[in-house]
Formats: structure tokens, sequence, C-alpha cells
């Protein structure tokens, strides 16, 4: 059993096709099959099951697909690490869209200046987005607004974060002192899209009171949805820290909900099996010590 063999294997299930993997590695079809056949021999284990001419791992594959994308992530760190010991190290980082607005850039500078010559390289997506990313190993580390579903992901709450109603000055929820949940009853709303923490908490919040609004736009945009709103699109839900400097100048205006304080945890995530290197570690450290001190708050 090789490296190689279990770079195979994670090409084959991500790629779901033995010839889609040998183009993205660069080998024959048939050195494909070999590897894989290879590794059901050594465990005496099938790996794959082929549904709908697409090739899907079983249970036993699963469970060393998940040891394969972790000892080929290390492996590689440790290359990295090794082959350029003389250079900077550099540590991948994933982030919600409204961390990564608030909160990361001040994290990321505090991090670099005082655990240098360590780097960062940030991906900043949705929660689900950064959940599989971390799972398949292509990120060492995330801060993300949305519930964690996966056990194999460890989660340490950060900081408080509260999402508030907002809307343009002419819009009808302006006259309100606070918005009860049927007062947003059939409301145009600008949203995020399926998969963001914010829309999840917004949705169960409406779920409970058994409102239904009309969802006019979609955006990934935490600016965009600011924009439409200003513009008269709709009303939207956002981080406060998101729309504090439009609150300040007029161009939005804050309504409390009448029933809740809707407040969530920015969590810090790592999966349970991630090797926390110098870097990391320091990283995690920066973090804890930039959440005491309230920044960003």
């Amino acid at each position: 059993m090789t490296i190689r063999h279990l770079k195979v294997l994670i090409a084959v299930a991500d790629c779901g096709k033995m010839s889609l993997a040998a183009k993205t590695l660069y080998i024959s079809q048939p050195t494909v099959s070999q590897a894989i056949s290879e590794i059901e021999q050594y465990y005496g284990i099938r790996l794959f099951e082929r549904l709908s001419r697409k090739l899907y791992p079983t249970p036993e594959g699963k469970r060393l697909l998940g040891y394969a994308r972790h000892i080929v992530s290390l492996f590689e760190e440790m290359e990295l690490d090794l082959q350029n010991a003389g250079q900077h190290p550099f540590l991948k980082i994933g982030a919600t869209i409204t961390v990564g607005a608030c909160v990361l850039p001040g994290l990321v500078q505090k991090f670099e200046k005082e655990c240098a010559p360590c780097k960062a390289e940030v991906y900043v997506d949705n929660t689900r987005s950064i959940e599989e990313k971390l799972l398949k190993s292509q990120l060492d580390v995330g801060i993300v607004e949305g519930t964690v579903n996966s056990q194999d992901l460890i989660s340490q709450p950060l900081m408080e974060d509260e999402l508030i109603l907002v809307c343009a000055p002419d819009h009808p929820l302006a006259e309100h002192a606070a918005a009860s949940a049927q007062d947003l009853q059939n409301l145009r709303f600008v949203l995020r899209e399926p998969g963001s923490g914010t829309r999840e908490l917004f949705e169960k919040y409406l779920a409970l009171h058994g409102v239904s609004v009309h969802i006019k736009w979609v955006c990934h945009s935490a600016e965009a949805i600011k924009n439409a709103v200003i513009e008269g699109q709709g009303a939207a839900v956002l981080s406060r820290r998101l729309a504090a400097e439009e609150i300040k100048l007029g161009k939005l205006i804050a309504v409390p909900f009448e029933d809740t304080r809707m407040t969530r945890q920015f969590c810090l995530i790592h999966h349970k099996n991630k090797f926390l290197s110098p870097s990391l570690q320091r990283f995690i450290g920066c973090a804890k010590d930039y959440s005491a001190a309230g920044v960003g708050q």
C-alpha cells in the first residue's frame, strides 16, 4: 500500500469514473483499475459499486477514503514543509461570507504579523462548502456561522453574532418599533443562498412561527444584498456587523425582532483527525485571542 494507491482511490471517489480519474492523474485507465484492484485484494474488501454508470464508495470504501484523504494531505504538507524549509509555510483557511467580510481580514492580519513567516490562503463561501472542503482535507481550518452537520468535524465557539432585520427607510417595516413574525408574512425578502448559515437560521425562525415570505432575490454577496434592500427590493436579515455602516448613514433601518433576539456563534472548525501543525496551532491561538479581545464586535 502506497501514497500512490491512496491518491488513485481519492481521484476515483471524487470523479465517480475511472476514466475521469485517469485523466485527472495523467495516467492510463488500466493503471487506475489495477491500483483499485490491488487495494481491494490487500484488504479483502470491495471499494466501489456501480450505479447508473457511476462509481460510488461502499461503506468500507468510505472508511478507507476518510483515512486516505488525511494521510495524503499530511504527506503533501510534509513534502511542502521540508522542500520549502527556508520559505514561508502557509495555512489554508476557510470562512463563511459574513466571517470573511467582518472578522477574517483583521484576524489574518494579526496571524501573519505575530506568526511570521506563516502565511494564509483564504477561501470564502457558505457553511456547506467550507464543511465539504474540510472533510476532503482541502482546507486546514474554517470559521463558520452555520450549523456543522458532520460528526467528523470539531467545532469550537469563537464569538457571538447577532442577526437583525433591515429594510430601506421608506419600507413599511421601517415604521415598526419592532417586528413580529406575523409582520413578515408574504413580504418580499432578499436572502442568502441555500447552505448559508444566515439563511438557515432565518428559515428556522419562519418555520417555527408558520410564516412564509416571498423570496425575490438570492445572493452570495452581502454587498449585493445590502444594495438591493437600499433600492427597495425587499427586506433582509443580516449580521449586525455587516449592516453597521449603512445603518449609521441612514441607508438602512434596523428593525428589532419583537419576539426573539436572533443570535448565533461564529465557530472555529477542523477535522477531528487533522494533524495540528505548529502553524495551525498558532492560528487557533490567534483566533481565540482575537475573540477574547472583542475585536470586530
